[in-house]
């Protein structure tokens, strides 16, 4: 059991740094793409998000309902981008349902470890596999990808394999490693995070913010989206 420490960074503090770091990176992407140090400040927030959704997975009192909220803003952002730029290209929402799906068949391996939770884990691996490396390359002409690909899916799988802070943090940059490699440049610079993933105290914070996290994913988008579309 992983001990909680009275000091540090709650779950809710780090989620307002990857908020921050990830709304930097956007306007990086969609508004100031000549500004570089605001794509190196984002490269931050994919590992603690990821850190956060394998603990959603461990701690939540239903699993179905947690699939399902992300799941449904996923739904969401996929249909505003396919109606607004007919894109298909997969947001990181589509990424972490691909995550929990794995997590929740390696859980039901560990509990059971019969030939079918087995079989079912390695179908769920192969599956996120395909949708993130293969499906791309069978739909040419389009621009459908899963956002940080197969190895962005497998961050949360990473940490919720470890027992403890040290191990979890310890996966997490092996599979930032893994990550950097496939798409190299600056996301080398997401390593920067593993230092504010030991500081995590265990505990969610004072407050219930849950939904605030929740919906902030797509309200700021739009929002970028309207100011790029009002000044470029």
């Amino acid at each position: 059991m992983e001990t909680r420490r009275s000091f540090g960074l709650s779950g809710n503090q780090l989620k307002l740094i990857a908020m921050l770091t990830m709304t930097l990176d956007h306007i990086g992407l969609y508004l100031l793409p000549q500004v570089q140090w605001l794509r190196i400040l984002g490269r931050l927030s994919l590992p603690i998000y990821a850190y956060m959704i394998a603990e959603g997975c461990r701690y939540t009192h239903s699993r179905k309902g947690y699939f399902a909220r992300i799941a449904f803003l996923a739904a969401i952002c996929q249909g505003v981008y396919f109606l607004a730029m007919g894109s298909l290209y997969q947001c990181i929402l589509v990424t972490f349902c691909l995550s929990i799906g794995m997590i929740f068949c390696l859980d039901a391996m560990r509990r059971s470890n019969t030939w079918i939770s087995r079989g079912l884990f390695v179908l769920a691996v192969w599956g996120a596999g395909f949708v993130c490396e293969i499906l791309p390359v069978l739909l040419p002409g389009t621009d459908f990808a899963v956002d940080y690909g197969f190895f962005g899916a497998l961050l949360p799988v990473l940490v919720y394999w470890g027992k403890d802070r040290n191990q979890k943090v310890l996966l997490m940059g092996v599979g930032l490693v893994l990550l950097a490699l496939d798409l190299g440049g600056i996301q080398w610079c997401a390593l920067g995070a593993l230092p504010l993933l030991l500081c995590y105290t265990g505990q969610k914070g004072r407050h219930s913010l849950g939904m605030v996290f929740y919906l902030y994913y797509p309200v700021h988008l739009v929002v970028i989206y309207l100011l790029g579309w009002i000044i470029l």
